[in-house]
């Protein structure tokens, strides 16, 4: 009897070594990813058209988007000489002006419109010029005429009544900038932050990166990504598609082919970022309909696509600025 005991003794002890060997623990969660930021901007916001195209996107899909406005069109032609541009004479403008005081009415409704909806309005200055060789002086100079006349919009055209939150809007919510051509210097990076911006979103990277921050200023640039047959890489916006496309002449019969190629291209860079370190991918658009609409085609198809997806949230800068610098102030407390 005792070597019985002592024969169930140790096969309870093998069993219960074996249970220990055999049963893994239970595996530690996986950390959830971050998700997936797109940003997507258009440039100088003009066609009262396209401003409703887009704000109906974002309706759909759930998407903020910020509009760099270029400034001149909030003037007429009877308002023109209410702008100068550094070394110009008054009145002058590489883009035109606004059709008539009609025309500034209505952009300054959907201006409106797309704030309240949740929307960034940023600036692009007012008459786009290439600032390459402007001063710090000059750049003040225009954002100081941007400001001008933004603020004082509706009295410069003899609108009303002017909506009673206008003037705190337009002091208080224009925190970003786009330089028109994408064309900066030092003196432009002086100027910003004496103006009273919090971003600039005039740079190009060779892929998606994150921005930095630095004399208060974060840095923003839309990536170069790879596009068409031979994947040669292309800045991701709109213009620079056209004239890789059809060299910046219309070619409306290519239209679809142009369509397919660009969607194609927004795509690849999504996937990439999505399945791998989830870097912010971003876009730019302007408010012309080139070859045929192409580019404006294919972004409605890849927003309607990825922005509707539960880890994925397309942003505006604003937005993004933002949440950094929210999550910045938690981590200072918290630490």
């Amino acid at each position: 009897m005792p070597r019985l005991s002592r024969v169930v003794a140790f096969s309870l002890a093998s069993l219960a070594a074996a249970g220990t060997a055999f049963a893994d623990p239970p595996a530690a969660p996986a950390p959830a990813k971050q998700k997936q930021v797109v940003i997507i901007s258009f440039d100088s916001a003009r066609d009262i058209s396209q401003w409703k195209r887009s704000r109906a996107l974002a309706e759909r899909t759930g998407a903020h988007f910020t509009y760099f406005l270029s400034c001149v069109f909030l003037l007429s032609p009877q308002t023109r000489t209410e702008y100068t541009a550094p070394g110009k004479g008054a009145g002058k403008s590489n883009i035109g002006f606004a059709a008539s005081k009609q025309d500034v009415a209505d952009r300054l409704e959907q201006i409106r419109l797309a704030a309240a909806e949740g929307h960034d309005i940023g600036s692009h200055g007012c008459g786009h010029f290439d600032g390459k060789d402007w001063s710090k002086a000059d750049w003040l100079a225009e954002f100081g005429s941007f400001e001008h006349i933004l603020e004082n919009a509706y009295s410069i055209n003899g609108i009303a009544p002017e909506p009673k939150d206008w003037r705190d809007f337009t002091r208080h919510s224009i925190i970003g900038f786009r330089a028109p051509y994408l064309s900066t210097n030092k003196a432009l990076y002086e100027a910003l932050p004496k103006a009273g911006f919090q971003f600039d979103a005039s740079g190009v990277s060779k892929g998606p990166v994150r921005a930095p921050t630095s004399n208060g200023i974060t840095h923003f640039s839309l990536p170069q990504i790879p596009e068409g047959p031979k994947s040669r890489p292309v800045i991701a916006m709109d213009y620079n598609l056209y004239v890789r496309h059809s060299g910046g002449f219309e070619r409306p019969s290519k239209a679809d082919e142009f369509a397919e190629r660009t969607y194609q291209a927004f795509r690849t860079a999504f996937d990439k970022q999505y399945q791998g370190k989830r870097l912010p991918l971003e876009l730019g658009f302007h408010f012309t309909l080139m070859n045929d609409g192409a580019y404006w085609n294919a972004l409605e198809r890849f927003a309607s696509e990825v922005c509707v997806k539960p880890d994925v949230e397309c942003i505006s800068f604003r937005d993004y600025i933002s949440r950094q610098r929210a999550g910045e102030k938690q981590v200072a407390v918290g630490g």
